[in-house]
């Protein structure tokens, strides 16, 4: 039984308890006091004839005449007068008179009629006795009324405490469930605070939960600066607050080399012109000031595009990496746009502050090929004049897909069924298997080979065709979960999570399935759940109701950012791929990797490392902290 019931029943036994007791001491009080009153009345009324009798001639009719009158005066049950010697000299008795109170009351609450005597005096001598007894049936009457006022009385009292008992009780059941749903929140390493209630026990238990809460809180933000610092200095120039060279390569390789990475993308490169002559112009300090701006424009830009990264790969290189994106020359345009608004127009006097070049490149492409068609694009951009930019377009090893034809292409596959799960075995280092996790593949046609996800889904964003696409590769999941034992992994889009049709669509399939679900996991990217974190904390709060495992992806690009997953309860995130190039060797990466695995563990959250391609890793990354990992060197299941 809930504490709630409990205290309900308590209350429920102790007015009832208490009403109970009032009403039998008020009505056993009527009843001692009617009895008393009967007594006297049956008591004076005989003293009253008796003393009428002694000073009156004591024929037998004067006599039969005044027990008459009394008689009919009242409600008499008998009047009787007696001779010494137990004679009767008078006498009148009444049949028992019909009365409405019920038996049960009469005889649970018996009120005796005690005689009234007197003695009747005949001169010195004692004449006889007068004895008279008044019914007590209107008694029971007004004992009876009286009671029915007092239970009446009574119930609305009841009523009126139960009313009041229920907003008291339902005051300390909303304290009491703050409290309840907080701890909760804490086992599902959701980091809440409430406010605090008015009772003073259960204030101080929440004063002590919220302590306990901020300082993890506290904990977690002051390990994620930590994690941030050590990130900036291994990974980030100092100067710009860009990604360094070997950062900024290792994830261009990524975008090359990976299997799931988008099909095309455009690599775009800004070379300050005559950084010497430029410092000469402006000194130190102006020309810092200089790159500072440059790095913050390519930083704002790449904000505008999911999975972009800018970083500064020379002393006056800048460059931006934009997967998915198919028009280099669009691209170039627009970030043209935001260096002459906002570098050129800051210092007019200097005319020649920059040249542009900007290539497309293909997954799978040759990434030494790509660097010298940038480098390419950037000495014919030179030979254009000051602030010039030039951009180079498709390869020739690609013919693109019209916008309309890519539609037609997406909402076939869906109604038709030509998408299709692979999984990859994401493994534990301490033994078994996390999940598999599924890459939704395309068949776009009998002799096409399949597309992976990033072969179509950046066009599915561009045209808003990502919630049906993961609606059924959720349905594609549920379906092989009811053939296997091992947990499944999908992957939401960054656009899905916005949508608000999709999480009740999604919510509503889900709740057909609750076996299916504690054995779902959904994968959020870490762009996407920063993009719209609202919309990310409501759908992560649905599923983790519905049992469902929630992770993010592609994770270690916003530290700073990261103590809003406090309060979510994330069950595992995976780090960005670009971290995991020459672990083995580089050890300001395992520092940061080390530290982060810890401030995760504290709060209960699997750390998984994507892109392992060698075995030889493995030790390194267990005696870092790393609980699971996937990549090449994990065979595909399947």
């Amino acid at each position: 039984m809930s504490l709630m019931r409990r205290l309900w029943l308590a209350v429920v036994i102790m007015a009832f308890v208490a009403f109970v007791g009032s009403l039998f001491i008020s009505i056993w009080s009527a009843q001692e006091y009617l009895a008393q009153q009967l007594a006297r009345k049956n008591s004076d009324n005989a003293s009253s004839l008796a003393l009428s009798m002694t000073h009156q001639e004591k024929d037998q009719v004067a006599i039969d005449l005044q027990v008459a009158a009394l008689f009919d005066t009242g409600y008499y049950q008998a009047i009787s007068v007696v001779d010494p010697f137990g004679k009767v000299i008078s006498q009148r008795i009444q049949d028992k008179p019909g009365t409405d109170v019920p038996g049960w009351f009469i005889n649970l609450l018996p009120i005796p009629s005690k005689p009234g005597l007197a003695q009747i005096s005949d001169g010195w001598k004692q004449y006889g006795t007068v004895k008279v007894v008044s019914h007590n049936q209107f008694a029971y009457r007004a004992l009876w009324e009286q009671a029915g006022k007092l239970l009446s009385w009574f119930c609305l009292g009841g009523v009126g405490v139960g009313f009041f008992g229920m907003l008291v009780l339902r005051a300390i059941g909303r304290s009491l469930n703050d409290v309840v749903d907080q701890a909760g929140a804490i086992g599902e390493r959701r980091f809440i605070a409430i406010a605090e209630p008015q009772m003073p026990e259960l204030r101080a238990l929440a004063r002590a939960m919220n302590g306990m809460v901020g300082r993890i809180r506290q904990m977690f933000n002051e390990e994620a600066v930590h994690l941030e610092e050590v990130q900036h200095r291994v990974n980030y120039d100092q100067l710009t607050g860009l990604p360094n060279r070997d950062y900024f390569m290792a994830h261009l390789k990524g975008q090359f080399a990976g299997a799931e990475t988008a099909q095309c993308g455009v690599l775009a490169v800004m070379r300050l012109t005559g950084l010497g002559g430029v410092n000469d112009a402006l000194g130190r300090a102006g020309t810092d000031s200089l790159l500072r701006e440059a790095g913050q424009i390519f930083t704002d830009f790449s904000l505008l595009h999911e999975d972009a990264l800018p970083g500064r790969i020379k002393a006056g290189d800048i460059a931006v990496v934009l997967p998915g994106e198919d028009d280099p020359r669009g691209a170039a345009r627009r970030l043209v746009e935001m260096l002459d608004g906002r570098l050129v127009a800051k210092w007019p006097g200097l005319p020649d502050i920059y040249h542009l070049g900007a290539i497309r490149y293909e997954r799978g492409g040759s990434f030494e090929d790509a660097l010298s068609r940038v480098d390419h694009a950037l000495a014919l951009a030179e030979g254009q004049g000051a602030n010039a930019w030039h951009a180079i377009g498709d390869d020739g090893r690609m013919k693109a897909i019209p916008g309309e034809q890519w539609r037609a292409l997406l909402t076939h596959a869906v109604s038709a069924g030509n998408l299709e799960l692979v999984f990859y075995p994401v493994i534990r280092l301490e033994g078994g298997t996390v999940h598999q996790e599924g890459m939704v593949r395309l068949h776009a046609g009998p002799d096409k080979p399949l597309m992976t996800a990033g072969d179509f889904m950046p066009v599915a964003a561009h045209l808003k065709l990502t919630a049906p696409i993961d609606m059924e590769v959720v349905r594609l999941a549920i379906r092989h979960l009811a053939t296997v034992t091992d947990d499944v992994a999908v992957n939401l889009s960054a656009e899905t999570i916005g949508n608000w049709a999709f999480r009740n669509d999604l919510s509503e399939l889900l709740r057909g399935y609750p076996d299916i679900c504690p054995r779902l996991w959904f994968e959020v990217p870490e762009y996407g759940a920063f993009k719209h974190f609202d919309a990310f904390r409501d759908i992560c709060l649905a599923l983790k109701g519905l049992g469902c495992h929630v992770g993010i992806g592609h994770f270690g690009q916003r530290l700073s950012e990261s103590q809003k997953f406090t309060e979510l309860g994330l069950d595992y995130v995976k780090i960005h791929p670009s971290l995991m190039h020459g672990i083995g060797e580089n050890a300001d990466h395992q520092e940061f990797l080390k530290r982060f695995c810890g401030v995760a563990h504290t709060v209960g959250i699997i750390v998984i490392a994507v892109g392992v391609r060698s075995e030889a890793e493995l030790p390194v990354l267990k005696s870092l902290g790393i609980d699971g990992v996937t990549g090449p060197s994990i065979k595909p299941v399947g």
